[in-house]
């Protein structure tokens, strides 16, 4: 399960510099949007300020991927990194001293979601140099479920801090976790990064366009573009929507109700990604299996009234999550070439965040026609369907590139 971490001193640095940087960015992350609330009263400003995160990465997050692909990764996250440390900074500094206009929080937000564009594509990448191609499975799953536990323990120490101190000192916090972060890069031996191919100089539209066409060019990338659209409008960004409707108006439940159930989902995330982990080889059958495990019980959740067998649901539903998500990224980088691993990346990774928005407003709106039921229903069944279009296509590319392997030509091509 740790292989990636006993063999690779580097990769040592990047996780353990990792694990203080994810807690200090969910505690920012559930500081920030109080903030505005407290300012504002108005879950309209919340949702900008939202906007305002997500917003630079949905206009600019594929030119993450050029960027990754002609710089050097460690470099552009030592870049990218500082420019948090500084949002994080001004933010904390704004808080303490009560002088929070609404218009710098969007500015800082909307910084944020800037060096989300150069942070994103290149921290993946970064994981393949680190660790090379037999153990980027292993360090992709040991990524993800470090991820998934930080958003279980990010926000609860993020919520006692707020009730304890007030919420600058959140901002303080994640600031001084980016110290971490730069220190684990600074501290990394460049000779034993795995060398990777850097393509030839090219405009940011002819790159972008060269990585657009292998994504699609490709029938394995292309199916795991398509399922992972759709899981990400319907599911992901569903469920992130609808947990606290499912917990207020289904269950009749509170607060406590909210936190079981995202902690259930959490956790399961955080099985998922550790089981991942775990498994030396993994295949199609582990990357629809993830896609399955998720979509099944959020199908389930539609007829759901009871917390028990809605937060058992949620904890399979995270475990299949974690299981596709960690797969996905993996076998995703492990079929890019080198010199367009960045741009197939992100990629992959705008059909997920770039879908947020939007699948939550379709969720939001199918729960105010149809509540959780119909919203679920939906997602559950859309889910579902996605997986089954991308057994067929992985299983026709299987069995294509099996007769291709056994048939002889048809014809002697040397003798054209």
């Amino acid at each position: 399960m740790l292989a990636s971490l006993r063999k690779y001193r580097n990769y040592r640095l990047y996780f353990g510099g990792q694990i203080v940087s994810y807690c200090g960015s969910w505690m920012q992350d559930t500081a920030l949007p109080w903030l505005v609330l407290q300012l504002t009263h108005s879950p309209f400003h919340v949702g900008l300020l939202v906007f305002c995160r997500y917003g630079p990465f949905m206009v600019g997050g594929l030119y993450g991927g050029v960027i990754a692909d002609r710089f050097d990764n460690r470099r552009v996250l030592i870049c990218s990194q500082s420019l948090a440390l500084c949002v994080a900074a001004a933010l904390a500094a704004v808080a303490f001293t009560g002088t929070g206009e609404l218009w710098l929080l969007y500015l800082l937000a909307t910084g944020t979601g800037v060096a989300l564009v150069f942070d994103n594509p290149s921290k993946h990448a970064l994981i393949y140099q680190l660790v090379g191609r037999t153990e980027l499975r292993n360090a992709v799953s040991l990524n993800i479920s470090l991820q998934n536990a930080a958003k279980i323990v990010g926000p609860a120490l993020g919520g006692v801090l707020i009730a304890a101190f007030g919420v600058g000192w959140c901002f303080a916090v994640n600031a001084c976790s980016f110290l971490a972060v730069l220190a684990a890069l600074l501290a990394m031996r460049p000779a034993e990064l795995f060398p990777v191919e850097r393509g030839e100089r090219q405009t940011g539209l002819q790159a972008l366009r060269e990585g657009v066409g292998e994504m699609f060019r490709s029938p394995f990338l292309r199916a795991v573009l398509a399922m992972g659209a759709v899981l990400g409008l319907f599911g992901f960004s569903a469920i992130r929507t609808l947990l606290s409707v499912l917990a207020d108006d289904t269950l009749n439940g509170g607060p406590r109700t909210f936190g079981v159930l995202f902690a259930a989902y959490g956790a399961g995330a955080v099985a998922g990604a550790l089981a991942g982990a775990a498994r030396a080889r993994t295949g199609r059958w582990m990357l629809l299996g993830g896609a399955l495990l998720f979509s099944t019980p959020v199908l389930a959740l539609s007829a759901v009234h009871a917390t028990v067998v809605a937060a058992a649901l949620l904890f399979v539903a995270g475990a299949g999550w974690a299981t596709w998500s960690s797969q996905a990224m993996a076998q995703v980088q492990l079929a890019a070439p080198d010199r367009m691993r960045g741009r197939v990346i992100s990629l992959y990774t705008y059909t997920i965040i770039a879908s947020a928005p939007l699948g939550g407003l379709l969720g939001g709106w199918l729960a105010g026609v149809g509540g959780t039921s119909l919203a679920f229903a939906v997602s559950g069944c859309a889910g579902v369907t996605a997986t089954a279009a991308g057994a067929v296509a992985l299983h026709d590319r299987r069995a294509r590139s099996r007769r291709v392997a056994v048939e002889p030509p048809l014809f002697d091509e040397t003798a054209v």
